[in-house]
């Protein structure tokens, strides 16, 4: 006997709902957390209970060493921003150059480039430190900026050049007899057709940038300078009371500039990934 599509269809749902379940339930407890007393901040259950309380999302908005939750979230933002326009721009250009520009050894250079993909940052951590110490820029944001403007993300340069190889060639030859060079080429043609893939690129840096916890623990040593995820990371002290209730409250606050960027963009990530995936 076979199964009838309403049937399936059926089953389907309900396996994605469960799925969905699965996933959503770390994301509901942290909310259930940050709404509970101290005495059930433990509690594997999602409801927060009767005695919810909203003084976690005061105490935790009151920051850490005197400076206010507010500020680390602006701090984040700059850093991010900062990163998403450097990273697009500076790997644009790269992978126009590699895809749409004919140079010598170019095909050596690529390959040198992606195989930096197989080297751990870990190996090259200590001499960048010693190098932006003797540069002046530890305790900046210029580490996390800086080499975003030299396209060190290699995967976003192979995600675009993978997108700007596909574009017909006859672009360029049309665009060369209108008088336009590369510059121009770059600007109003490729960019404006290879959105999809631009949009990714910065969906994915905001979020990195947003979520990194190890660059800033290693450049940054005052209070007044850390991004969230240092932040967040204050809130909890072995060496004295741990406000648990204020970390869960500020953790659902600085996913809420994630989850909207993602749900804004949603539509341009999935097409940048979909046609990417397609045309390499």
């Amino acid at each position: 006997m076979t199964r009838t599509p309403g049937r399936n269809e059926f089953l389907r749902h309900l396996l994605l709902i469960a799925m969905a379940s699965v996933m959503f339930y770390p994301l509901g407890w942290m909310l259930s957390a940050s709404l509970r007393d101290d005495g059930r901040i433990n509690d594997p259950g999602l409801w927060p209970g009767a005695d919810f309380t909203t003084e976690h999302f005061a105490t935790g908005w009151a920051g850490i060493g005197g400076v206010g939750f507010g500020q680390f979230l602006i701090n984040s933002a700059l850093v991010a921003a900062a990163c998403v326009i450097a990273n697009v721009v500076a790997c644009s250009i790269a992978a126009y150059a590699f895809a749409r520009i004919d140079f010598r050894g170019k095909r050596i250079w690529f390959a040198l480039m992606f195989g930096t993909l197989l080297l751990p940052h870990h190996v090259v951590l200590i001499p960048q430190y010693l190098m932006f110490r003797e540069l002046g820029w530890v305790n900046t944001y210029l580490p996390f900026i800086v080499p975003k403007l030299l396209a060190t993300d290699t995967f976003f340069v192979f995600l675009l050049v993978q997108f700007f190889r596909v574009l017909p060639r006859e672009l360029d030859e049309a665009a060369r007899l209108d008088g336009c060079g590369h510059v121009r080429i770059f600007w109003k043609i490729i960019l404006p057709l290879a959105k999809p893939a631009l949009a990714t690129t910065a969906i994915f840096t905001f979020i990195y940038s947003w979520n990194d916890f190890f660059t800033p623990l290693i450049y940054l040593t005052d209070t007044d300078l850390y991004t969230v995820p240092l932040a967040l990371r204050g809130f909890v002290d072995v060496n004295a009371n741990s406000s648990f209730g204020a970390l869960f409250a500020m953790s659902v606050l600085s996913l809420l500039p994630v989850l909207g960027v993602f749900i804004a963009f949603q539509r341009l990530l999935v097409n940048g990934v979909a046609t990417t995936g397609l045309r390499g």
